[in-house]
């Protein structure tokens, strides 16, 4: 064994310098180091799992910990062409807890900013490639090589990010083709709504009425989001666990509004909303608003129960208060809906009003007076409000209660109670109540009273239901 010992060692001609021949292996000594090569394209993961902010080496390899909260990797300052460094999601919380790569002076992907990964089970490899384009990604994945994801169909399809969303407005089906290979993956986030009521409004032969009550919501239950990318809920859907799903058909229900033709009595059961349905979870369609007419006896039918419950009638036999319909009937937990308004004792001789349909978080509000103690309007009550979620990517309110009927024979101070998230406003005489918003669960709104020309209004029809499907396809 020969030992050369120098400190250059150039080419004797030209400016290509070989060590070694072909088939040869070129071996550092024990404990050396080398510069000016470069990386081969690997990297040495360090075995210390990161829980907190540090700077990054070139050749390094990480387990980056955001489970107990975000922190910041920072590439390094003063980097040569070829560095390269190299991170894990070690928990799998990058979306909940972010994990923020800092540029270290230089740029990334060509822009000088920071970079923030939000995608959980990711692997990333960056390497530095110039002081133009700086840091660039060359490997990039999530969980374990060969993991698939689930495949459905059914319904309209959009997608959020790393996750698609299965949209129903009416019957359907939604079908799992094929499960993902990591069971975590194998759950859905929902919302189901039932439909809304119609509001509700009578008249005797004689045309004459009172105000109705207004529809109540249909019923509004939601899971939490966990499952699939940790979107904003309503209350509703804290601490609700997504649903397991296998390889299989599962039909798909959005229910119906109801339905209130003009001036009619309402008795019928399909002033009520219908009930929306996917796998174990039923929404109940929403009850119908109540409604009075002046006959002999006296023609009155309640607010009724449902997904959330109608608003009562204007008064009954004697001037006696009228409840609102019941709310979350069926029981659930959390409630999918809330109790209609009811419409208080007559204290306005010449004045009706209607008690607001109940909403998914708020009870419908007892119908008003306008002038109390004198001649005048009645005005209804305000429906009670639904809830907002984010699950197809934009907040949305939904499942309002539809407002209660006002009451104008005297004079022109008569008003609808008005409702939010979908649901329709009541109406004063001569208007009729607006709808409830279609593929809202929204109620319907009371009519107005009558006894002169022109009339009673007619009332708002309740707004069909929906189905909403959401999770990790990539």
């Amino acid at each position: 064994m020969s030992k050369i010992e120098v400190n250059t060692v150039a080419p004797q001609c030209g400016t290509t310098l070989t060590l070694g021949e072909s088939g040869d292996t070129v071996t550092l000594g024990s404990g050396a180091s080398q510069s000016g090569f470069g990386r081969t394209g690997t990297v040495d993961w360090d075995t210390t799992i990161k829980t907190a902010t540090f700077t990054a080496t070139s050749g390094e390899g990480y387990f980056c910990d955001t489970s107990g909260g975000a922190f910041t990797l920072n590439l390094p300052s003063s980097p040569s062409v070829g560095d390269i460094v190299a991170i894990k999601d070690y928990a799998g919380t990058f979306n909940t807890n972010n994990l923020t790569i800092g540029r270290g002076g230089s740029n990334m992907n060509g822009f000088a900013t920071n970079n923030t990964r939000t995608i959980d089970n990711e692997s990333l490899t960056l390497v530095y490639a110039d002081a133009t384009k700086g840091w660039l990604a060359v490997e990039e994945g999530t969980g374990f090589i060969g993991e698939s994801f689930m495949v459905a169909s059914g319904g309209t399809i959009t997608c959020c990010g790393d996750f698609k969303i299965h949209t129903f407005t009416g019957p359907g089906t939604f079908t799992v083709c094929s499960v993902s290979s990591n069971p975590t993956n194998n759950t859905v986030d929902y919302l189901v709504i039932g439909g809304g009521a119609a509001g509700a409004n009578k008249t005797a032969p004689t045309g004459s009425g009172e105000a109705g009550g207004g529809g109540g919501a249909g019923g509004y239950r939601e899971s939490s989001g966990g499952a699939s990318g940790c979107y904003t809920v309503s209350p509703l859907g804290a601490c609700v666990s997504a649903l397991p799903v296998s390889s299989t058909d599962y039909p798909i229900t959005a229910g119906g509004g109801g339905s209130s033709s003009a001036f009619c009595g309402n008795t019928s059961p399909a002033r009520n909303g219908s009930n929306s349905v996917f796998s174990t979870i039923t929404s109940a369609g929403g009850g119908g608003g109540g409604a009075r007419s002046f006959t002999t006896p006296v023609d009155l039918t309640l607010g009724a129960n449902g997904g959330s419950g109608g608003g009562g009638a204007y008064y009954g036999p004697n001037g006696t208060s009228q409840p609102g319909g019941t709310g979350n009937v069926p029981p659930v937990s959390p409630p999918q809906g809330q109790n209609g308004g009811g419409r208080g004792p007559d204290v306005s001789p010449g004045g009706g009003h209607g008690g607001g349909g109940g909403g998914a978080t708020v009870a419908g509000a007892i119908g008003g007076v306008a002038n109390p103690g004198g001649p005048g309007g009645g005005r209804g009550g305000v429906g009670g409000a639904g809830a907002t979620s984010s699950i197809n990517g934009t907040p949305t309110g939904r499942a309002g209660g539809g407002g209660g009927g006002g009451n104008n024979v005297d004079y022109p101070n008569g008003s609808g109670g008005s409702a939010t998230d979908g649901g329709g406003g009541g109406s004063s005489r001569p208007d009729s109540g607006v709808n409830g918003t279609t593929n809202t669960g929204g109620g319907g709104g009371g009519g107005s009273g009558g006894g002169s020309s022109p009339g009673p209004g007619a009332t708002g029809q309740g707004g069909s239901g929906i189905v909403i499907i959401r999770y990790k396809f990539q």
